[in-house]
């Protein structure tokens, strides 16, 4: 949630910082019940909307959602913080370009999703989160209730979505004519609370303070492998910088591969939070694919494309195609795979997976707790991890609502530090919102000319 401004309230200067924030809650609660425009005829009624409110829906699709219930999906999302746009739209809404349309004129950067009738999709810009993570992100809730399918992607997209909520939801108007006494008699009760609050709330700083530290010390073990993995893989290297055939180029491959070594046990050493393991897998990343492009100039192939490393296990280096698995109990989805693996799945063998030590016993990292998230957030940043991840315990251990608070968001740090929920107007790549409903776009409805001619 954005702070809360204080600027312009007398008498209210001296109040400790989270007295006033929870005065200003209450007072927020009070104020809820916007009165929603009417019938929505076009788009630009439903993107007026969802410039003041993360979630719409049409006065003709309100039997879906119930007000109470997309009041509590729109709380959930600006508490967030988070660029997720949801609305909800009767069968007979125009659907021909409707997201490029709604993008353009909202003119707001990030997650568009859509509950047209009964069917589902989404779209989002590039810079929040990539198509593949957007297309596994809707999968997953295909089939469910209007209510379920979209808190179920709300919780996974706030949890994966780069980005920050747009400012005209702060400003937004509300209606309703909150008296004055209500809000002093609120106001009142929440202050007089406020000391058992405090209280409780430096309680839970430590309790939290010590399930990072108990997490860190987690990840210390799987990172230090990670390390001295990379390190073996240099030792093994077979190359010198003065060596016949050796060029500028190769030297400067193998002076970033020794130079993202020294930095991965730097940022470790220095960790002091499960979210600082990120830049420690990160710099390896870019290391194993330093020596990637070296062999290959070495060999004289083509240099390979920058890819994510392989799902199954980072320390196989650079992946090289995108392979269909399907995790214990979940839905199939396409991962990065190296070339063993992709031969292991295409020969029916299952991969050669990394596995960490759990209270259980070893289990893939996967399926060994919300930890993990930064370490492989490192590894698979961009937007790619989210779509990964969708149906394991830790992508569902991302997708709750704590999860950011304790961990951070595991892979958004090195998107290029883009802060989303600005205003672009129509300014975008038409592209990240191009495609019929449901054809190429966030999932399929198992059909995808079924709105003529295209979302």
């Amino acid at each position: 949630m954005k702070p809360a401004r204080t600027r312009g309230l007398p008498g209210w200067r001296g109040l400790p910082g989270l007295l006033v924030a929870l005065v200003l809650t209450a007072l927020a609660v009070l104020a809820t019940g916007v009165s929603r425009a009417q019938a929505a005829t076009d788009v630009d009624a439903v993107a007026a909307a969802l410039r003041e409110s993360p979630v719409y829906v049409d006065p003709a699709a309100s039997a879906q959602l119930p007000k109470a219930d997309a009041d509590a999906l729109a709380k959930k999302i600006k508490d967030a913080d988070k660029p997720v746009f949801v609305a909800v739209l009767p069968a007979g809404f125009p659907s021909q370009s409707l997201f490029q349309n709604l993008r353009t004129a909202t003119g707001i950067t990030g997650l568009y999703g859509v509950r047209l009738g009964d069917r589902f999709d989404a779209r989002a810009d590039a810079a929040v989160m990539s198509r593949t993570a957007v297309q596994n992100l809707v999968t997953s809730v295909q089939g469910e209730d209007t209510k379920t399918q979209l808190n179920d992607f709300t919780d996974r997209a706030l949890a994966n979505i780069r980005g920050s909520a747009p400012a005209s939801w702060d400003s937004g108007s509300a209606g309703g004519g909150v008296s004055t006494a209500a809000l002093v008699t609120v106001a009142a009760v929440v202050v007089a609370g406020g000391a058992g609050a405090y209280t409780l709330a430096r309680r839970n700083r430590r309790r939290k303070e010590e399930e990072r530290k108990a997490a860190l010390d987690k990840l210390r073990v799987v990172v230090d492998e990670d390390i001295t993995a990379f390190g073996e893989e240099l030792d093994r290297l077979d190359f010198h910088p003065a060596e016949a055939g050796a060029d500028d180029a190769m030297r400067a491959d193998y002076e970033r591969a020794l130079d993202a070594y020294e930095q991965a046990k730097s940022f470790m050493a220095a960790a002091t939070r499960p979210e600082d393991v990120s830049a420690v897998t990160q710099a390896l990343e870019d290391g194993r694919f330093s020596l990637a492009v070296l062999a290959a100039r070495r060999e004289g192939r083509p240099l390979p494309e920058r890819r994510a490393p392989c799902f199954f296990d980072p320390r196989h280096g650079p992946s090289v195609a995108d392979a269909t698995w399907t995790p214990a109990g979940g839905a199939a989805r396409q991962v990065p795979v190296c070339a063993a693996d992709r031969a292991r799945l295409a020969d029916g063998v299952s991969p050669a997976v990394r596995e960490v030590e759990t209270d259980y016993g070893r289990r893939p990292y996967w399926d060994a707790g919300p930890a993990y998230g930064p370490w492989a957030g490192g590894y698979f940043g961009g937007g790619i991890l989210p779509g990964l991840l969708v149906g394991t315990l830790l992508g569902s251990a991302m997708a709750s609502p704590s999860y950011a608070s304790d961990y951070g968001s595991g892979y958004g740090d090195f998107a290029g530090g883009y802060d989303g929920g600005d205003v672009s107007g129509a300014d975008f790549d038409p592209g990240d919102f191009g495609g019929g409903f449901g054809d190429g776009g966030g999932g399929d409805f198992g059909g995808g000319g079924d709105f003529g001619g295209g979302f």
